[in-house]
Parts: C-alpha cells; structure tokens; sequence
C-alpha cells in the first residue's frame, strides 16, 4: 500500500488573498465569514470561505431552521475614527474582508497574541493585530474566535458598503485579572503567526 504524507502545517492570513514568499505556498483565495454580527446561537468562528465554490445537492429557498453564513467587515470606525488608519494604512471602515489559505512546509504554525515578532528558532509569516467581533452587549453581539489580521491588510474592490454581517473589530487589553503590566488598559493587542 503506498500512502502519501503531507508535510507542513496550514494557516489563515486573514486580510490578504496572498501568502508570504518565505516557502509559503497559496492555497486559495477567499472571503472571511460568519454568523451575523448579533446573532445569539450558531458558529462562533471566523472562516475563509473559497471564491470558488462547488455546489452539491441544494435548495434555493430559505430554512428558518437553518444556520446561514455572512461576510465579514472591517468595523473599525466607532473607536477608531481614521477607520483602521492609524494601525493598517487605509481607512478600512465597511470594507469587506478577504482570506487566503496558505501552506507553509514546516510542521507547526501557530498564532500568537500579544506580540508582533516570533520566538527565536520560529519563521514570521505575518504579523498584525488581534481581531474579533463586536462583544457590548449594546449591539446584542454574538461570541467570536480571536484571529490574526494582517498588519498591511487588503479589502474587496468595491465593497464600501455598510451590509454588517461577521464584524471585526480590534481587541483592547482590559486591566484586572489580566496583568498590567505587561499590559496596558485600552491598548490594542498585537499578533504573529509563526513556523517550525
């Protein structure tokens, strides 16, 4: 019997629809998404949902019993007046987020939070801030996973146009059980995704 093995380790660059030039290969290109931004139930993941989908057997009608699934904005503007600016270079207010999939050929690759540069021994693929969604119980929101976004971060042409959906917001450090220092109240936490 003649099993193949996969070597390397996978990774979401959220933000971008490229992987690094570091041995890193492209998987495929994608669209962030999620359950709608107050929903109370369903997925609690970001994901990257491919371009290029392949259907199976479907119904067109809708399900009200059903899980559905939305894109993803870049909600930076009610504390972040500049839209992002100030952090990613662009005022990314509204704008729709991509993904790519990538493949690094080391074994592990992990994200993580609270630093922009990797432990020595471990390769950078990206660094950027921690995201998640909306959590003031104000707009209702609904539980999310952290995820890393890109530090130079692209969006989708077109796309400024306020359709809500999956939000993604930047995490602040909030004082008490967790210490400061090292942190800092308000300060927006930073991310990398390493490889060995």
């Amino acid at each position: 019997m003649n099993v193949s093995t996969c070597h390397g380790s996978t990774y979401i660059r959220w933000g971008r629809t490229v992987c690094p030039s570091n041995g890193t290969e492209f998987v495929y290109k994608g669209f962030a998404a999620g359950n709608y931004y107050n929903s109370h139930g369903g997925a609690a993941d970001f994901i990257c949902l491919t371009q290029d989908p392949i259907w199976g057997v479907y119904d067109d009608g809708e399900s009200s019993h059903g899980a559905n699934i939305y894109g993803t904005e870049y909600e930076f503007g009610e504390n972040h007046a500049d839209g992002g600016a100030k952090y990613f270079g662009s005022n990314l207010y509204q704008h729709d987020v991509p993904c790519a999939l990538c493949q690094s050929h080391r074994p592990a690759s992990v994200m993580i939070p609270g630093r922009n540069q990797c432990y020595p021994g471990w390769t950078l693929e990206y660094s950027g801030y921690l995201v998640s969604g909306r959590q003031k119980a104000t707009f209702d929101g609904s539980a999310t996973n952290y995820a890393c976004l890109d530090s130079v971060p692209e969006s989708e042409l077109g796309d400024h146009v306020d359709e809500n959906g999956k939000l993604m917001v930047l995490v602040e450090a909030q004082c008490g059980s967790l210490k400061c220092p090292p942190y800092v109240q308000n300060r927006e936490i930073t991310c990398v995704v390493c490889s060995k």
